[in-house]
This record gives C-alpha cells, sequence and structure tokens, in this order.
C-alpha cells in the first residue's frame, strides 16, 4: 500500500443536500458557485459538496440555507473528493456511503415537515412541547423500533 499525502491539508468538506419542490440540487450548486471565491464546490444529483477553509465552507452552507430553510441539510464528508481511499474511480462503482445518503434522503420530508411546524409554534406550544413526555405505557420493543424504521 502506497503512503497517503493529504492534497487538502487544513480544508474541510460538506454535502448539501435538498430535497424539495422548489429548489433542485442545479439550484444548490449554482448558488454555491457565486459565491465559492475559490473554494471547490461539486454538482451532485442530491446537491453539491463544498472544499475548502472551514470558515468559507460555513460562509457558502449558510447563504445556501437561505434558499430553502426547511429543506436543506448538510452533513461532513470525511474525504476529501479525489481522495484515492473512496473515490469510485479508484474503488470501482458506487461508493458506500451513497447508499446512507439514499436511505437518508427517505426521511428529509418528515424532518422538513417537523422544522417548519416547530418553527410556527408559538412560545406557549413549544414550551407545552417540551414539558410533555412522550405517551409510552412501557418501553418500546427495539425489534418493533426498527420494523418502523425498515418500512418503506
Amino acid at each position: 500500500m502506497k503512503p497517503y499525502i493529504p492534497e487538502y491539508v487544513g480544508t474541510v468538506t460538506k454535502y448539501v443536500f435538498v430535497d424539495s419542490p422548489d429548489t433542485t440540487p442545479q439550484d444548490i450548486a449554482t448558488a454555491a458557485y457565486e459565491v465559492a471565491q475559490g473554494v471547490m464546490v461539486k454538482e451532485t444529483c442530491f446537491g453539491c459538496q463544498i472544499t475548502g477553509s472551514p470558515e468559507d465552507v460555513e460562509r457558502i452552507v449558510a447563504h445556501l440555507r437561505k434558499l430553502d430553510p426547511y429543506r436543506i441539510f448538510v452533513k461532513d464528508r470525511g474525504f476529501p473528493p479525489g481522495d484515492a481511499r473512496r473515490c469510485r474511480a479508484d474503488l470501482g462503482g458506487a461508493r458506500p456511503g451513497y447508499l446512507g445518503h439514499e436511505f437518508e434522503m427517505k426521511m428529509a420530508r418528515y424532518i422538513s415537515y417537523g422544522l417548519e411546524a416547530v418553527d410556527k409554534m408559538t412560545a406557549e406550544e413549544l414550551e407545552k412541547a417540551a414539558g410533555t413526555p412522550l405517551p409510552t405505557e412501557e418501553p418500546l420493543d427495539a425489534d418493533i423500533v426498527e420494523q418502523l424504521f425498515m418500512e418503506d
């Protein structure tokens, strides 16, 4: 195995996902390119990935979140673009993490709905919801919970 020599020292890479009827992955990538200022942006089928200094990446992410605040999701990527340890060009086929993205995006619309609902709640409603325990009479069975998450 040849030694790993990092190309992008001091950078971070973030995935920006969108699941919206109003905003497309191309809209996200275009908006990121518009404010990139030397930061690496790569358009993807789900939005884009951004690589740069932590400050620049956060600036771009904040700009993108304004486009559709309830339907844009961001997560860290552990490897920079083109990293031979994870790049599908070197490994062949889809990256193992891609299937995780697909799974996560199935839940995105539910998270979006919840974020929007909470944002519309009054202070009194939020306080009441925060102080209300979930109605359970007995602990949930782990097998049942797993089945709930595995259903389409």
